[in-house]
């Protein structure tokens, strides 16, 4: 696992350094870690080094680490794993615009991230999965992560992800396929948690403009299913 770090702070990448290391002499999994003290530092060397998991400061000079992911996302990397580290909570509504995997306050509980980064590498293994779409007009091999909702009208299954597809077939039978990222929401509709940016009593919202309309009573069914993804 290639995984960056990315605080201002010299003492706490040292530390972060450190239990990422431990980690991965207790799980097993090989790392290659690098660190920057800036935002902007990152940037100038993403290209040559994509990191899989990414622990990234919110607060720091210049550009802050939610500005730094909203970047890393529009240029379409959906399958970096984003882990905040900051020193205040108010910052954890930010996440839901760049789908950040988990949030952890300073400083940082060992277990914690350890628990974390297994978790991480897991939902690496997981977004590399893909569903087959057989459409009259093709076959689509479409990658989990990327789709935003599932649609159902009469007999007819949309997924929307990159684009639109339409298919005859049980939404049950989709369904199987997927994980637990994806939530039913009422009998239409089925929902990628990590594409939420608000939930009102009445409609999900999502990234790129899209929205979901919310039955009477699953408000607090959708906001449960939230909070414990980011746990």
């Amino acid at each position: 696992m290639n995984i960056s770090i990315c605080d201002d702070n010299a003492d706490e990448r040292g530390l972060i350094r450190q239990i990422v290391l431990d980690w991965s002499a207790r799980s097993g999994v090989g790392v290659s870690i690098r660190e920057y003290p800036s935002a902007e530092a990152l940037l100038f060397s993403y290209a040559d080094c994509p990191p899989d998991i990414l622990l990234l400061d919110i607060e720091m000079p210049g550009l802050s680490g939610v500005g730094l992911a909203k970047k890393l996302r529009q240029d379409g990397n959906r399958l970096l794993q984003i882990i905040f580290i900051t020193a205040y909570s108010d910052y954890i509504a930010e996440g839901y615009d760049v789908a950040a995997m988990h949030y952890l306050l300073k400083p940082v509980d060992r277990e914690k991230l350890f628990s974390v980064l297994s978790r991480a590498v897991e939902k690496i293994s997981d977004d590399g999965k893909r569903l087959i779409l057989e459409t009259p007009d093709e076959t689509a091999l479409v990658p989990i992560c990327d789709i935003k909702f599932i649609e159902v009208i009469k007999n007819y299954v949309t997924v929307h992800a990159d684009r639109d597809y339409t298919l005859k077939m049980p939404l049950k039978e989709i369904e199987r396929s997927l994980d637990e990222r994806f939530i039913r929401v009422g009998r239409s509709y089925t929902v990628n948690l990590y594409f939420i940016t608000r939930v009102t009593r009445s409609e999900i919202f999502l990234r790129g403009g899209d929205s979901v309309p919310l039955p009477r009573g699953a408000y607090e069914k959708v906001n449960r299913a939230i909070i414990n993804m980011k746990r």
